[in-house]
């Protein structure tokens, strides 16, 4: 049996308690997943390089061009392999991880053995921000308040990359992602009882370094 039939409702390890509602659900596009996370494109251009120059160093030792061709087809094997690899793990990670967005917290349940559900309450939430992308998925995450803290080795790949010292909580690679940060834009922001506000320049370099992310809401109790 599949062990997310026990769940009472998809993605969360309980029924929402009284008065809590469920917004929104998504997972990852599972492409998205291992180009992101898992870096297949850029293992896949490392292996083509690596071919390349084997290639040329064997016909610059004097070697005729179908020598170099099948000295470097040697690596193809190993190449597949490894690519196979990690878009399996892309779609396996993408298969278990559901994001849910509520009334009253925001829950990622992950993990391809062992599944675990981080519950992330709106009051531990300092801000989000959207970082959308070409083909259409977005990365949304969220800057927990300081002192919170959650563990990154835990959390990966639903974390935002490189932010070790003060990690934040990430639902990554989400198809549609604009319409769950709008959901969760107006959530925050109806748990805060305010209106929906832009972060301002010094929370948006916190949250949104990269240029291509820009803040939803400030979540300000």
């Amino acid at each position: 049996m599949n062990e997310h039939e026990c769940e009472p409702i998809r993605g969360l390890p309980a029924p929402l308690p009284e008065g809590e509602q469920l917004l929104w659900q998504g997972s990852p596009r599972w492409t998205a997943m291992a180009i992101q996370a898992f870096h297949v494109r850029k293992i896949a251009l490392y292996f083509a390089a690596l071919m390349i120059w084997r290639a040329i160093d064997v016909v610059t030792a004097g070697e005729s061009m179908m020598e170099a061709t099948l000295s470097a087809l040697w690596l193809l094997p190993l190449a597949a392999t490894t690519i196979g690899l990690l878009a399996l793990l892309g779609w396996l990670t993408s298969r278990a991880t559901v994001y849910t967005i509520t009334s009253r917290r925001v829950v990622i349940r992950l993990g391809v053995a062992i599944s675990l559900s981080v519950n992330i309450p709106f009051c531990l939430i300092e801000a989000a921000a959207l970082k959308s992308r070409a083909d259409g998925t977005g990365d949304i995450p969220l800057a927990l308040k300081r002192g919170e803290r959650i563990s990154y080795l835990v959390a990966w790949p639903h974390v935002r990359p490189w932010r070790l010292r003060q990690p934040e909580p990430m639902l990554r690679a989400v198809p549609g992602a604009k319409a769950a940060a709008a959901v969760l834009a107006q959530a925050l922001a109806a748990h805060a009882g305010i209106s929906v506000q832009p972060a301002t320049p010094t929370e948006a370099r916190q949250i949104a370094s990269e240029p291509a992310a820009s803040p939803l809401a400030t979540a300000a109790a």
